[in-house]
């Protein structure tokens, strides 16, 4: 198994995990205002992953500090408007809306890093922009609330930070695990700050939404945020992008098992064509091709 397909299996288990943080969110809004959830996920899941890992931390540089401080400022905004957007959107509609990071992160990488895309992550970019638009049309007319707009921002203020990933782990002087951690500590400071200014801090009050919010920052905060930035060492940002476009099928599962919401047929036909450009993107196809002619024609012998 090569690197790439290493890296991208752990970035398949993160899109898991965020699937599932829709729903989770959505629970704990009822007792946590939105920053200071945000602040909870985030310096939770920085201060477990410290206290496991103290010895790996203790050398971080400067350059890796910097580069984390401004993935922060990116993911305040990813979660300014994922977190804002499903209060005023349906749990499916979020995980879709979110996942246009997977259209906007080439196109950005293309304008600013100058990267042109492969043919293949090109037909699995408009796989995926086909997808969602089926999994969010409505009445042949994609109807836009104030959530799903927020919704919008994260998706790419998400594209950014994966861009701001992809430039920082390619450097020998920044640590991509320190970085995946550090990174939890400035975001969860700057919504701690926000909570202050903005908002009445107050901590959950039963013990269901307690267990939202832990596994929350374990699992779809710290655990999830420093996969990404170990496996971006091994795969690009539109790579990267084209499987967390399965965020929403995975959302869209856990909103009809657990939240009760049913989608169309339609919807999963757009699900079915966003897993079908993932094989498109992993798989080579011409190979494939090619060494099943070739047994085709041996067997024929």
């Amino acid at each position: 198994m090569t690197k790439q397909m290493k890296a991208d299996i752990m970035l398949l288990m993160v899109t898991l995990f965020w699937g599932i943080s829709y729903w989770l969110v959505d629970l704990s809004l009822a007792e946590v205002r939105p920053f200071m959830l945000n602040a909870l996920r985030f310096l939770i899941a920085f201060f477990v992953a410290g206290a496991l890992a103290f010895p790996k931390l203790k050398t971080v540089n400067k350059a890796t500090l910097k580069y984390s401080a401004l993935i922060g400022v990116a993911l305040l905004f990813v979660y300014i408007g994922a977190t804002f957007g499903v209060r005023y959107t349906s749990l499916s509609n979020a995980g879709f809306l979110c996942a246009l990071t997977v259209v906007i992160t080439p196109v950005l990488a293309f304008a600013l890093l100058k990267q042109k895309p492969e043919k293949k992550l090109a037909v699995a970019v408009l796989m995926c922009l086909i997808g969602i638009s089926l999994l969010t049309l409505k009445e042949n007319a994609i109807q836009l609330a104030l959530g799903d707009l927020l919704c919008i921002m994260a998706a790419f203020a998400y594209a950014v930070d994966l861009l701001i990933t992809e430039t920082a782990v390619k450097k020998e002087e920044v640590n991509a695990f320190q970085l995946g951690v550090f990174q939890l500590g400035f975001t969860g400071i700057y919504n701690l700050v926000l909570a202050f200014l903005i908002e009445t801090p107050a901590l959950p009050k039963s013990a269901s939404v307690w267990s939202a919010v832990l596994f929350l920052s374990i699992f779809c905060t710290g655990a999830a945020f420093i996969a990404q930035a170990v496996a971006q060492q091994y795969t690009s940002a539109s790579h990267v992008g084209v499987i967390f476009s399965l965020e929403p099928v995975f959302a869209g599962f856990v909103a009809f098992f657990l939240a009760g919401e049913i989608l169309t047929t339609q919807a999963y036909i757009g699900a079915a064509i966003l897993v079908s450009s993932l094989f498109i993107m992993e798989l080579d196809l011409p190979k494939l091709l090619q060494k099943l002619l070739n047994r085709l024609i041996q067997s024929e012998r």
